[in-house]
């Protein structure tokens, strides 16, 4: 495998092929340390020689040339360190290079024990996440509508008759009590922002939730722990109590994690709240709206919000009992219900919004439309990083997906079902039904 890196920088070329992934890492020198500090040479060479998507280890050794227990050693590194993923999918592991997020920057954050480096892991990603804008430009800077993680409403916090119109995937409570296996491990982003000191609350770190095939990787890797259904619940209902976001899997099926987000430390928040990208995180489908006959215009609402989509504006009206009312910003508001949580009126509640937010049903589908739209789909569809002639349809085939007008038209409502059903169908007719069906 030595000629992968022959005149380039092998870290350079991991950076280059983890960009590549579905979520996009631009390479700069932050990124370049952060890479230097997690992998070894021998590691990154092979990662930059994997397929791009979910290989067996036979796979990976033809596409390497690395054979036998080599291999296997250095794919357990890896996989202990987070920074690939082993699945367990039709009968067999399979293996994944985990993207920056959510995979390299959330695992290593996780990690407890010898050798956990956390405060120097922790400096080099607020660096690269938080004091750069270049990371959630690529992924958030073009309109995109499909993100890693999706709202999840507090459903005692839907008026009535949005709460009878509310889906399973919706609802916390039957993620939960859907799943086969949960695990329960701490917060990337408050082990962060702890290490950095800059947690603003006193949240337990301990509270992000893994689920199925998700979980089982985690616990095996000792980055969580297997949990009860019932312990599970009481983390929701903590969740609730503290007022945090729930942010879950962006698919309707088989959901394999959800974050318990507080304002002060969520990078994905930091997104919107920061950044000013307000795709960062797909709202839910519904939307806060005061009850203005109740309301008493105390503000707790708009202090509460955790991406600051509620303004407390002037009431002109003569005779008004109050002197300012909750305006909420529709572009923002993520439909989390936080809000109405605190409400001492019972006022704020979160209603249907006008037009339904796109979940794609599957974690293949999320893929896909994920990597139309960041201009990595190709890499998804030909995979073999070292094939001549997959090299070739990647960058034919990519360049002719990122024309703007090809992208509008296979994420319009028109053609997308039926752009996905056509690759969910090639998939199935080259034995990867398993991976249709994740």
């Amino acid at each position: 495998m030595g000629h992968i890196a022959q005149g380039k920088d092998v870290f350079e070329e991991l950076g280059h092929k983890i960009d590549g992934l579905g979520t996009r890492a631009p390479f700069n020198d932050t990124f370049y340390e952060i890479l230097k500090e997690l992998y070894t040479p021998e590691e990154a060479e092979l990662v930059v020689g994997m397929p791009y998507g979910l290989s067996t280890i036979a796979e990976i050794s033809k596409a390497t040339k690395i054979n036998g227990d080599r291999l296997r050693g250095l794919l357990e590194g890896l996989c202990n360190k987070g920074l690939v993923m082993d699945l367990w999918l039709n009968d067999e592991y399979r293996y994944s290079v985990s993207p920056m997020v959510i995979g390299i920057f959330e695992f290593t954050m996780m990690r407890v024990g010898e050798p956990a480096n956390s405060k120097r892991w922790a400096k080099l990603f607020e660096r690269y996440l938080s004091e750069s804008d270049a990371f959630y430009a690529a992924n958030f800077g073009h309109g995109e509508q499909v993100s890693v993680m999706r709202t999840v409403p507090h459903e005692e916090t839907l008026r009535e008759e949005a709460y009878l119109e509310i889906l399973d995937f919706e609802q916390a409570e039957a993620i939960i009590r859907g799943s086969e296996k949960c695990a329960i491990g701490l917060c990337s982003c408050r082990h962060e922002k702890r290490h950095n000191g800059t947690q603003a609350c006193d949240t337990p770190l301990e509270m992000c939730s893994t689920f199925n095939y998700g979980a089982d990787y985690m616990i095996r890797r000792n980055l969580a722990k297997e949990v009860s259904t019932e312990r599970m619940l009481a983390n929701l209902a903590e969740a609730r109590d503290r007022g945090l976001v729930l942010n879950a899997d962006n698919v309707q099926k088989n959901v394999t994690f959800m974050c318990l987000c507080c304002k002060c430390c969520c990078n994905a928040l930091a997104g919107i709240s920061k950044h000013g990208y307000s795709n960062a995180v797909v709202t839910s489908n519904y939307i806060a709206e005061p009850a203005c006959e109740s309301c008493t215009g105390c503000g707790k609402c708009a202090r509460l919000c955790p991406v600051d989509a509620i303004e407390m504006v002037s009431v002109s009206s003569a005779g008004a009992k109050m002197k300012k009312r909750p305006q909420v910003d529709e572009s923002l508001c993520l439909g989390c219900g936080v809000c109405s949580l605190k409400c001492p009126a019972g006022s704020m509640k979160l209603v249907r919004r006008r037009k339904r937010v796109i979940v794609p049903e599957t974690t293949f589908c999320k893929i896909i439309l994920a990597g139309l739209e960041r201009g990595t789909l190709q890499n998804q569809l030909f995979s073999d990083p070292q094939r001549l002639s997959q090299k070739f349809l990647r960058a034919f085939v990519g360049g002719f997906l990122r024309l703007p007008p090809v992208k509008r038209a296979l994420m319009s409502d028109t053609v997308r079902s039926r752009f996905l059903s056509f690759l969910e169908k090639g998939a199935r007719k080259q034995g990867k039904g398993w991976a249709v069906d994740l």
